[in-house]
């Protein structure tokens, strides 16, 4: 037998969802903003270099076949 469906689970089910993924996104922006300030001296060396063929990125290629 089938329980009847009740819309103030589905309502807290819905806000609990969304407040985790809220503060999920709060946490990532948090960590983001902390661990890579702009003013850095390593930011200011890697600015402007761009791609960079490095070790690790050619065994990437070796290893899938590109």
């Amino acid at each position: 037998m089938k329980a009847p469906e009740d819309p103030r689970r589905r309502k807290l089910l819905a806000g609990l969802t969304a407040g985790g993924a809220g503060a999920a996104a709060l946490l990532v922006a948090g960590r983001a903003a902390v661990t890579a300030p702009a003013g850095t001296a390593a930011a200011q060396e890697d600015a402007g270099k761009g791609y960079r063929l490095t070790e690790h990125v050619r065994s990437y290629y070796r290893t899938a076949g590109i």
